[in-house]
């Protein structure tokens, strides 16, 4: 398989690494919900989300050398899923924030 010392999985790195692209995910919609008037707020939140996905896919593609085309599109795709379903989710138990 390849794998030796030097290119073994490293579980800390991994971690930090993880918790950074969270946090840069969530440093868009975060200051959205900030600076964006309240009527409306879903709207906004849907845009700009799509917008920081759009920015982290390219950014993500271009440090792994991957075609950006396609992991953009890749993220936008399951982001808006995974937005959707947490939405329908919440629609089905009743929650209003």
């Amino acid at each position: 398989m390849g794998i030796n010392e030097i290119s073994q999985a490293n579980p800390i790195q991994a971690a930090i690494a993880s918790g950074a692209a969270f946090t840069a995910g969530g440093i868009l919609p975060l200051l959205v919900t900030l600076f964006a008037p309240v009527s409306g707020m879903e709207y906004f939140l849907y845009g700009f989300t799509i917008l920081s996905l759009i920015i982290l896919g390219a950014v993500s593609a271009k440090t792994g050398g991957s075609d950006i085309g396609k992991a953009v599109i890749r993220i936008v795709i399951w982001g808006t899923i995974a937005m959707g379903l947490s939405a329908l989710v919440g629609y089905i138990f009743g929650v209003n924030v």
